[in-house]
């Protein structure tokens, strides 16, 4: 599978490899070794002819011998980084030396092997990682270059459908007075929204105001909306205007508006009808020019019905309707908004942004994020800290997402949910088969105590495929269970 711009993605098996050395009888032995591992090997014996090959974007990773007649493996080594800086180049010799070794790594080198090896698998098993780790560097990059398109928005990050129609509605009422009604599940980002909205308006120089009406009393909420008069009430020992007269000329932002009592909903509708505000404790109005944006989590519908949010309010928010979708909704959004996170919590930690594993991204593509944008910024937050490497690995993150809580569900994804219908096919079974994997081998080692071995044998696997496959999904062993 390719992405548009012909880059290969993570889920390609067969790392693409150029071996170069000038003894034929080695070139054989690697180029045996390596197809056998499953890697795709074009083998040469020249180093010029391999020089001519420094442009190839179809390899993965360099395997070139450092004593050869006319071009050495450091030559090669400083082309292949000059043409193609992403890729992975790793040096054999029979003769080490501190020196070569240290010019190599200052060159960029991924690995820098002596012969003979210890083991056999040592050159595929580095080989395999140096691939992995050029995907993800073109990965981080992609993600990057796509992050810079999307910050106009407010940090709003999304290239999905939904979000696309989001995105299109914040453009459409942002240059308009309308009263906006922003609806979403909590930590979809409904306050983003309400910030792109005054921002990409008339009002942009105005102040942009927010309160989350669910956080005040009824009284502490109407002094702060309406303002109050100096002894209006107990402990009211000054004049203070209210949040209203604070955005004149700008924008109030209502969150959780659902909340509010019926008396002051009551005070909210005059606002909104006659654009004027009494503060508490006084018998005089003051005209304000403010543009409403509320936000809410329940159903405002249903809500009329009951008789607890008045029919006529509410027509008067619902004016214009949005709604952000659910995280889960969108798993192709993922990736993007947590390369996002990754180098907002590593630019403030002061230390170089790491990079996501594929088995990580798995895990955060596959996991149905109830607390939404607001659970996702907060597990990669905690990774960012923990991880110590340039890799963040599936092990640092919290334990209910290692152990698939709040994955998504098989029988929905298996049936086509509708979060998977907007990935490209070869995403959304990854999406499928790691959720199921990890539900399985979590179900599995539930019924063997943890027993490794046992839970191998029940599910008719080798037990070194079923540890790596738990260490793909996130699962880590259980302390003190048998082998």
């Amino acid at each position: 599978m390719t992405t548009g711009d012909g880059v290969r993605t993570m889920s390609e098996a067969k790392p693409k490899v150029l071996l170069i050395d000038d003894d034929l009888l080695i070139l054989r032995a690697f180029g045996e070794v390596l197809r056998r591992s499953g890697c795709e090997v074009t083998a040469v014996a020249d180093p010029v002819e391999g020089l001519a090959m420094t442009r190839d974007p179809d390899i993965d990773v360099v395997v070139s011998d450092i004593s050869m007649p006319n071009l050495t493996g450091i030559d090669l080594l400083r082309a292949f980084k000059e043409a193609q800086p992403d890729l992975e180049v790793i040096l054999v010799t029979g003769r080490a030396t501190i020196e070569t070794a240290a010019e190599a790594v200052r060159l960029g080198a991924y690995d820098y092997l002596t012969k003979p090896f210890e083991r056999i698998d040592d050159l595929p098993l580095r080989v395999k990682r140096a691939a992995e780790h050029r995907m993800l560097k073109r990965t981080t990059r992609q993600l990057e270059d796509a992050l810079a398109g999307v910050k106009q928005f407010e940090g709003m990050i999304g290239q999905s459908p939904e979000m696309n129609a989001v995105f299109k509605l914040v453009d459409a009422v942002s240059p308009t007075t309308a009263t906006v009604l922003i609806r979403g599940e909590t930590g979809t980002g409904k306050e983003l929204v309400a910030r792109a909205i005054h921002f990409r308006s008339p009002r942009r120089s105005k102040p942009f105001v927010a309160v989350n009406c669910s956080a005040l009393t009824d009284t502490l909420l109407e002094s702060e909306l309406f303002g109050h008069m100096k002894g209006a009430f107990t402990g009211a020992i000054a004049t203070k205007r209210g949040l209203f007269e604070a955005a004149d000329g700008g924008t109030l932002f209502l969150d959780e508006i659902g909340d509010i009592s019926p008396a002051t909903q009551v005070k909210l509708l005059r606002v909104l009808q006659e654009g004027e505000v009494k503060r508490v404790g006084s018998n005089d109005t003051l005209k304000v020019d403010t543009r409403v944006i509320a936000a809410t989590h329940v159903d405002l519908e249903k809500a009329r019905k009951a008789g607890t949010f008045r029919e006529d309010l509410y027509y008067r928010l619902n004016v214009i309707s949005l709604t952000m979708p659910a995280l889960r909704d969108r798993p192709g959004d993922i990736p993007l908004i947590a390369q996002h996170f990754v180098q907002h919590y590593a630019k403030k930690m002061s230390k170089p942004a790491p990079t996501l594993s594929a088995a990580a991204m798995k895990l955060l593509v596959g996991y149905r994020w109830v607390g939404n944008v607001r659970e996702l910024q907060h597990a990669i937050e905690r990774a960012v800290v923990l991880t110590t490497t340039d890799t963040i690995e599936a092990s640092v993150f919290p334990p209910e997402l290692q152990s698939g809580g709040g994955a998504a569900s098989g029988s929905a994804a298996a049936a086509g949910a509708p979060e998977l219908l907007h990935l490209p096919y070869q995403q959304a079974k990854e999406v499928v088969v790691r959720a199921f994997e990890r539900r399985y081998l979590s179900k599995m080692l539930e019924r063997t105590s943890g027993n490794i071995s046992q839970a191998a044998l029940a599910a008719g696997l080798d037990r070194s495929n079923f540890k790596r496959t738990m260490k793909e999904c996130g699962l880590r062993e259980k302390e003190g269970a048998a082998e």
